[in-house]
């Protein structure tokens, strides 16, 4: 086979990967249960050579799929370890955060492939789960001390060895979860989606054999670390910068998060020295989320185009100090750190690389994915529990306004269907609006947050929520001023308001009425060159006033 046919060869099968993992999450959201996966779209899936390097991926969760080229790692050495092998029809099992590499929600299932006695890939996909147990409904936040109170911890094992189901191992999950329909249907829909990549790359295998298939594993790799080099290059970026950002800690205010990146001899080094230790409190992000969250920002400055895989950390090399809130130590919690802190990250992160290529950065988004967590007891003694995240404004950007209401970065789910909602949930919504004057005023203003309301028509219900940017707005960049923060607060029955901090948990009373308001993006440039056109389509859209005009665009 001549050298340029052999490279289409792997070419074609680069992207096939690629697209088996995006039909693996197809069957996955298809099959699921909980409105968190089927319609939130809560799930990743990828595909790893034996070694665990992973060589494709679906476009899911940021903060799933940067995580799972440590998780799956883990893994593999957790059973070397304990004496274990992957053998064909094995399926493992983990949630444990400091294995896998996000939260205890988040379960992560691999299966390896194999193909005539020869183990060629590892299938995976990562799921979050509405609830695992904990101390709290949906299993995040509430004020925990260590990690098992988050929820059941799950180290790696075997849910199917060598076909056979562990049916024992299922039951004790399924038990000690507050919704176990929907756990039951979740997990087999991760099975599913398992079975239909290995499936996929089985008959890839058998189209161009086993050795062509393993040769596009290192070519995969190989093809994606020159891309980085070269992308470099074409950037001329060199030097070392550094950023501080801060977290929030409803006990002692707020806590440091600083990063340095050094780029030098067609390496990227990311240091968080200097980042404050880790807490008693479930806002510690493991390391594995610390990666994922910086690697997004990386890529997503560098080349948003380049594609995703091991091949990439060959050349960024990240130093997290153990003991501190982006790698802790066990057993510190660390619910929320996936989810906030992660968030933290990759707005550090992404001023760094501000300071480097400031034309390609925008101004920060709401910097939140704006977790909410409800669930009580039915009148049947049955338990429900509810999770979703709202979305915000993303930042304003070199020519482009910010996006309203949308998540963003270490997210990409899509809202939950209220219709969805008041179907599954004794809730009512009352509201759901783009929050006006919410973005950060600049010559491209950041994009509106969101309200999003809703009343509680059972009797009693536990609420949590953890969320950001309440205390320390989104910042602008190149002369753009900071969007609004975020707050959240109860309307009880009698009129009171009781405001709410950024994370807490409390009990709720049949006609509570939540509002949770989420931040606004930073804007871009100076407010004073703000096209005219553009102020005044903003006040006929009602995205702003003329109290907000007046005071930011005009002299």
């Amino acid at each position: 086979m001549s050298r340029s046919s052999n490279r289409i060869t792997m070419e074609v099968i680069s992207n096939a990967v690629v697209y088996i993992s995006e039909e693996m999450g197809i069957i996955l959201r298809n099959t699921a249960y909980s409105p968190n996966i089927k319609d939130r779209l809560d799930h990743t899936c990828a595909i790893l050579d034996p070694e665990g390097d992973l060589v494709a991926q679906a476009e899911h969760i940021p903060v799933h799929i940067g995580s799972m080229a440590i998780g799956v790692k883990n893994t593999l050495k957790y059973l070397e370890k304990v004496g274990d092998t992957l053998d064909g029809g094995d399926v493992v099992i983990v949630n444990d955060p400091y294995i896998s590499g996000t939260h205890l929600n988040d379960i992560t299932l691999l299966k390896p492939v194999y193909m005539k006695g020869r183990f060629i890939a590892i299938v995976a996909n990562k799921a979050h789960h509405v609830d695992v147990g904990g101390a709290v409904p949906g299993s995040i936040g509430g004020d925990v001390r260590e990690l098992i109170e988050e929820g059941i911890i799950i180290p790696p094992v075997k849910l199917y060895r060598k076909g056979r189901e562990n049916r024992e191992v299922r039951r004790l999950l399924e038990e000690n979860v507050r919704t176990p329909s929907y756990f039951k249907g979740d997990l087999s829909a991760q099975i599913a989606s398992l079975n239909v990549g290995e499936k996929r790359i089985i008959e890839l295998a058998d189209k161009y054999g086993i050795e062509k298939l393993e040769d596009a594993w290192d070519y995969i790799l190989d093809y994606s670390e020159k891309y980085l080099i070269t992308r470099i290059e074409e950037l001329e970026i060199s030097g070392r910068h550094s950023a501080t950002d801060y977290l929030e800690h409803p006990g002692t205010g707020t806590l440091k998060i600083r990063a340095s990146v050094a780029i030098k001899k067609k390496k990227i080094n990311v240091d968080f020295s200097g980042t404050d230790d880790q807490v008693n409190y479930p806002i510690n992000a493991v390391y594995g989320v610390t990666v994922a969250a910086t690697s997004y920002s990386l890529k997503s400055v560098i080349d948003p185009d380049m594609p995703m895989n091991h091949g990439f950390l060959r050349r960024v090399s990240i130093k997290a100090p153990i003991g501190s809130i982006v790698n802790p130590i066990p057993p510190a919690p660390v619910s929320g750190g996936n989810v906030e802190t992660s968030q933290r990250i990759a707005d550090v992160i992404f001023k760094v690389l501000s300071k480097f290529l400031p034309e390609r950065v925008p101004a920060a988004s709401c910097g939140s994915m704006n977790n909410i967590m409800v669930g009580g007891i039915n009148e049947d003694g049955s338990q429900w529990a509810f999770y979703e995240t709202v979305g915000g404004g993303s930042g304003g950007r070199p020519g482009l306004d910010g996006v309203d209401g949308v998540h963003t970065n270490m997210t990409n789910t899509l809202n939950t269907p209220i219709e969805v909602l008041e179907r599954e949930y004794p809730i009512l919504f009352i509201e759901y609006s783009l929050r006006v004057d919410s973005g950060g005023p600049g010559k491209y203003r950041g994009g509106l947050g969101i309200t999003r309301a809703f009343m509680l028509v059972s009797d009693e219900a536990t609420l949590t929520i953890m969320t950001e940017r309440n205390i320390t707005k989104p910042w602008g960049l190149n002369g753009g001023e900071p969007g609004q923060p975020g707050n959240h607060f109860i309307m009880k029955e009698d009129g009171n308001k009781i405001m709410l901090p950024s994370k807490t948990t409390v009990i709720l009373k049949k006609g509570d009425r939540v509002y949770i308001n989420t931040p606004g993006g930073g804007g871009y440039g100076d407010p004073y060159e703000r096209n005219l056109e553009m102020i005044n389509k903003d006040l006929e859209e009602g995205k702003i006033t003329t109290v907000y005009a007046k005071k930011h665009y005009f002299i």
